[in-house]
């Protein structure tokens, strides 16, 4: 939460939490529903059971973009792949593109977005840089700082449920402010 609203991208932030009426001194929603006003990214941090039912939440009201940071899907076993495939069949149905679980989060210096879990924004460049491990990438974000390089996009695919490689090239490929990229793949 904090990297989103200390983020100069320009759009509203809501947080959601079905418990605390506020987080970091923001007023909070107690479910995406309640926040009366049309939502075009959910990042989901939340325990897995809980996620299937905030994606059906978001297919109702049409929200185009989820990033899942939570982990303990597929890769943990059987109870967990059950949760990922009703999540990515909601998400199909609804037309919403999922980038996760289990992943950093997205990260656009050029826009200003910064919907990871990293300790600050990259400086802005013109490298997209895709990762299936968030470590790497953390690593790699910390040692770009230190040698003055800047990215056009930072994506941490995590387990890939749904936005894939062949998404991000493309993406990338056709971004005019993307003049090369990086990847680093575990699979």
């Amino acid at each position: 939460l904090w990297n989103l609203i200390s983020s100069p991208f320009g759009g509203t932030v809501y947080p959601v939490n079905p418990v605390r009426k506020a987080i970091l001194g923001i007023r909070s929603a107690p479910s995406l529903t309640a926040i009366g006003e049309p939502v075009d990214l959910a990042v989901i941090v939340t325990p897995p059971p809980t996620v299937p039912d905030l994606m059906e939440e978001c297919a109702t009201l049409g929200v185009k973009g989820v990033i899942i940071i939570s982990a303990g899907f597929r890769e943990v076993g059987a109870e967990g792949a059950e949760l990922e495939r009703q999540v990515i069949a909601t998400a199909h149905r609804a037309g919403i593109r999922v980038v996760g679980p289990n992943c950093l989060g997205v990260m656009s210096p050029v826009s200003g977005l910064n919907a990871t879990f990293a300790a600050g924004m990259a400086s802005q460049g013109s490298v997209g840089f895709i990762s299936q491990s968030g470590a790497l990438l953390t690593a790699v974000l910390d040692w770009s700082a230190r040698e003055g390089i800047g990215f056009s996009h930072v994506v941490s695919l995590g387990s890939m449920a749904d936005v894939g490689w062949g998404d991000l090239i493309d993406y990338l490929g056709d971004d005019p402010h993307t003049q090369s990229i990086v990847m680093y793949m575990e699979t």
